[in-house]
């Protein structure tokens, strides 16, 4: 699978994923970036990209054949002039497609509006999606029925933009529709049905094209994250196909079905009965895997575009079929190298930790133990003190299965975690030694000098072995710093 960007450390199995079937993708990957860079951060002036981020931007990549992607300056919010903020990516035929979506009760406008359209999608079974619509700086988030109007009014102009021929047969649009931004806010929606014939004429294939369409996503990023790949099926061994995802956020970031916004686009024959339950593969083992501040997003959407112009069979719904295996392994490392970027965008962050929970009692157990200690804010801010505090790690591992005042106590807790069973190690990403903190309950004499040099680097794997069982989890998050106060203390200004 040839890589064009940067693709991020390799990932540990997550939820069980070395168990997946793992059939037959050609993969070749360009190397990873060096894990032994020391960064240091510091907020963007204007529209800049901070030189320590600059190596996670890539400057070419190979995009799915029929998608053309664009982004241009509206000015959604009233003091942008120059940052691009309605974003489009179109395919030059119907798309199947699926989406996840935020179980945040709040949903936003776009959310509903773009559920019931791939609803009604899924109801013909047939390809109907021909475009996305996203806009930044407005969620168009809690606006009522206005918000809704604003919505679909979006995905009308970018369909008569395109002159959709799915429209009827997707109830009335063939475009999703995204918005990221301020909560509670009404659209200058006039701003953007002006702007969509203006981004729809400049889309383009290029790698530009795409990036700019990266960069109008964008609220609080510091960067844009866009990877593309090329990869081949077992049936058509003589077809390479390409996929090509982009996706936003820095705050406001923890998984409940979705994370953030997110847009990935293949080439592949793929049928629309195929895309949900692979997506949701995906996700579950990516998105669903970091977390920033532990907050749900009321906007939180990732969509799957594949409108098959690479050509070869279709690749059905049947998890036992090979090219089924092949794509899903393809799409859940893809989404998992995405997904990690967000993470090394974290607002004011300065090191991306991968939480690693194995031998737990069940897999749910450890993924509930690796969640709550990648959203500790006592973990997380001795992580930016470089400070080696492994009973913060110990404390977040024995709370994170315990219930809640009023609810009857489980099983879980004793069957998971039990003390005297229970190592904790710093897993340095230089691949040395792993540095023991815990062993079996028994705490380490712990060479804090050593410990000082691993927590120096950008990227950190927290290791915790629980004892009772063979399941495991992994997360990936980062640390709290002074410059996340900073940024979400006047986020509206």
């Amino acid at each position: 699978m040839a890589v064009h960007g940067i693709t991020p450390r390799a990932a540990a199995p997550v939820l069980g994923l070395a168990k997946r079937a793992t059939a037959a993708a050609t993969v070749t990957a360009t190397a990873a970036p060096s894990a032994s860079l020391v960064r240091s951060y510091s907020a963007p002036v204007g529209n800049a990209i901070p030189a320590a981020k600059k190596k996670y931007v890539p400057s070419r990549g190979t995009y799915p054949q029929g998608f053309s992607a664009g982004g241009v300056v509206v000015g959604v919010k009233p003091n942008n002039t120059t940052k691009p903020d309605l974003a489009m990516i179109v395919s030059d035929v119907p798309c199947a497609a699926a989406a996840v979506f935020t179980k945040n009760r709040f949903q936003a406008a776009p959310v509903t509006f773009s559920r019931e359209l791939l609803r009604k999608v899924a109801a013909t079974g047939q390809p109907a999606v021909r475009s996305v619509l996203i806009n930044s700086g407005c969620a168009n988030a809690v606006t009522g029925k206005g918000g809704l109007e604003d919505a679909a009014a979006m995905a009308k102009a970018a369909d008569a933009a395109c002159s959709s021929s799915s429209s009827s047969s997707a109830g009335g649009s063939g475009t999703i529709v995204m918005s990221t931004g301020v909560i509670g806010q009404r659209l200058p929606i006039q701003k953007i049905l002006d702007g969509v014939p203006k981004v729809y004429a400049g889309l383009g294939s290029s790698h530009d094209h795409w990036l700019a369409a990266a960069k109008a996503i964008c609220t609080t990023d510091t960067f844009p994250k866009l990877l593309s790949r090329t990869f081949t099926l077992p049936s058509a061994a003589g077809i390479e196909y390409r996929i090509a995802g982009m996706t936003k956020g820095a705050g406001m970031i923890h998984p409940n079905m979705a994370t953030l916004l997110g847009v990935l686009a293949t080439d592949a024959p793929l049928s629309q009965a195929a895309l949900p339950p692979l997506l949701k593969h995906a996700i579950d083992r990516s998105f669903n895997a970091i977390t920033i501040d532990g907050d749900t997003s009321t906007n939180d959407t990732v969509a799957l575009l594949a409108n098959g112009t690479a050509g070869g069979p279709a690749v059905a719904n049947d998890p036992a079929s090979p090219d089924y295996r092949a794509f899903q392994a393809v799409l859940t490392d893809f989404a998992a190298a995405l997904a990690q970027l967000v993470v090394r965008d974290g607002e004011g962050a300065t090191k991306f930790v991968t939480i690693r929970v194995t031998e737990a009692a069940s897999a749910a157990d450890a993924r509930r133990i690796a969640s709550t200690i990648a959203r500790s804010p006592l973990v997380k801010t001795a992580l930016y003190g470089k400070d080696a505090n492994w009973g913060r790690i110990l404390c977040a591992t024995g709370y994170a299965l315990v219930s809640e005042p009023g609810e009857p106590d489980t099983a879980a807790s004793t069957a998971s975690v039990a003390p005297d069973q229970t190592s904790v190690s710093f897993v340095p990403t230089d691949g040395s030694a792993e540095l023991k903190l815990l062993v079996n309950g028994e705490p380490e004499a712990v060479d804090e000098a050593r410990a000082a040099e691993i927590l120096e680097l950008e990227d950190l794997e927290i290791l915790v072995r629980l004892g009772t069982g063979s399941e495991a989890a992994t997360y990936w998050t980062c640390d709290f710093s002074h410059e996340y106060v900073t940024i979400n203390g006047d986020y509206r200004t």
